[in-house]
């Protein structure tokens, strides 16, 4: 699968910036899954998974716990996930993923950044279109297992592709189809070392050293928002 293979190439997997950050977007991540779909991880699959992240992130045992508590605690504050969409300088479109408690807040703090660094802050569906919603699963791989048999039988479960990088089984599928993977995995045994929710851009777009800089320059900044959860970006990097 091509796009999925460049997305792999091309994007740089630069992790939350320190473990305080970490446990903060997990947590906020955490509260969303528990209050859509229930407390108890073994019939809510999202909470699971994220439960599961955290225990491999070295996250307190505590810390969960309080985080689930937040999404029926009245005394908390609500949470909402909200997109915003826009471009960067030299026609980069970005598709950013918030989690927030205050989206005055949020959205100011985004426009401000587009503004200060040579964007403009779209509308919503502007960009969207041009991403791909994909969820992405890392698992263990198993001795003797046959990645043909597999990837044939996960294609039932609406998969898109199915590689091996360093000892580990990566799969791509739909975001609609994450349950079905899951499932799949979870049924048949597969150790599930993380999951996450990915937009793949449907095209990249090339730029010379100088302008990739100031592009880079926004995607940092509003990376480093405490309210942002993820910026995707179609702008096309050299493989580190």
């Amino acid at each position: 699968m091509g796009r999925a293979f460049e997305y792999r190439k091309a994007t740089k997997l630069k992790r939350w910036g320190n473990m305080a950050r970490v446990f903060t977007k997990l947590g906020k991540q955490i509260t969303i899954a528990a209050k859509d779909g229930g407390a108890d991880p073994d019939t809510n699959p999202r909470l699971r998974m994220l439960v599961a992240q955290a225990k491999k992130e070295n996250m307190p045992k505590d810390n969960v716990e309080r985080a689930i508590k937040r999404a029926f605690s009245k005394d908390e504050s609500d949470y909402k996930e909200m997109n915003y969409e826009g471009y960067a300088p030299h026609g980069i479109a970005l598709f950013i993923e918030t989690t927030t408690d205050n989206t005055t807040r949020t959205v100011a703090n985004i426009r401000s950044y587009f503004n200060k660094n040579g964007g403009s802050l779209g509308t919503s569906g502007s960009v969207e279109f041009m991403f791909e919603h994909k969820c992405i699963f890392r698992v263990e791989s198993k001795e003797g297992i046959s990645m043909d048999d597999l990837e044939l039988e996960l294609i039932d479960c609406g998969i898109d592709e199915v590689d091996v990088e360093d000892n580990e089984i990566v799969i791509y599928a739909d975001f609609a189809q994450n349950s079905a993977v899951q499932k799949y995995l979870e049924d048949n045994g597969f150790e599930i070392i993380s999951s996450e929710f990915v937009r793949i851009p449907t095209e990249y777009k090339e730029l010379p050293e100088d302008q990739r800089e100031s592009v880079m320059k926004l995607i940092e900044k509003i990376e480093d928002d405490d309210d942002v959860q993820n910026v995707y970006h179609n702008m096309k990097v050299d493989e580190e």
